[in-house]
């Protein structure tokens, strides 16, 4: 399951006084991205059996608002059997509505190559997702078409999360998240999560640190791995990030 998707955004030219020329936006633009974290947790969940992951992208962007992308990350075979890597492809269409208010509308697929539950069922999953800017805060909807990482009979689960980020000293970011994940079907699958992060652009790399919990069900986000260690894969915990964007 994901993470974090890193999509381009695309912002409109301003003009400048009478005696300038009006900037520029180039038509094609080109980012990537990469990052080591101490836990990969996708929304609030680890995906790594709390063992840390290098996770990287890239994204393509038109000046018209469409973009593509592509992120990947290691993950743990305990969650996704014989399974290592998760392979995200992503696309959609960012606008303003307002000058202050910012709308972003995709698809997102989630693959993981080689991975699969007994019986050959594929833990792969297809979201569609709409976003609302304002300022500081984003509110985002997200919807799956599929079955919700392999569980049976889970089409149409969602999430909806809540995200504020301020800037509260020069390149210095306070972010706060909160968000409900509903598995259709799924008794005792649905939770909150909520993040408290504080990140640091040090211009060699951007060093973050969050608080990461949930109130998940604790006997159903458990696993066990082959030598009989148990992990709770919601509890509350800290994460620690270091990321690049080129």
């Amino acid at each position: 399951m994901k993470k974090l998707i890193i999509a381009v955004a695309v912002m409109g030219a301003f003009a400048g006084s009478l005696a300038h020329a009006e900037d520029v936006i180039p038509e094609h633009s080109f980012t990537g991205n990469l990052s080591v974290v101490s836990d990969y947790r996708f929304r609030g969940i680890s995906q790594t059996f709390k063992q840390p992951a290098v996770q990287g992208g890239f994204d393509y962007a038109h000046s018209s608002g469409f973009y593509v992308g592509n992120w990947n990350s290691n993950v743990s075979g305990n969650s996704f059997t014989d399974g290592s890597i998760e392979m995200d492809l992503y696309g959609g269409y960012k606008f303003n509505i307002t000058p202050d208010v910012a709308a972003d509308v995709g698809v997102l697929y989630y693959y993981y190559p080689g991975a699969q539950i007994v019986g050959g069922k594929k833990y792969n999953t297809t979201e569609v997702y709409g976003s609302v800017g304002y300022k500081w805060f984003t509110l985002k909807y997200s919807h799956a078409v599929s079955d919700f990482f392999g569980a049976p009979d889970s089409k149409n689960s969602n999430y909806l999360e809540l995200n504020a980020n301020f800037e509260v000293m020069d390149k210095t970011t306070l972010g706060f998240h909160v968000g409900h994940q509903k598995v259709k079907n799924v008794e005792n699958a649905s939770y909150t999560d909520y993040k408290v992060s504080l990140a640091r652009d040090f211009g060699f790399a951007t060093i973050g640190l969050a608080v990461v919990g949930t109130d998940a069900d604790k006997s159903f986000y458990s696993l066990t791995n082959n030598g009989g260690k148990t992990k709770k894969l919601g509890d509350t915990t800290a994460v620690l990030s270091i990321s690049k964007a080129f």
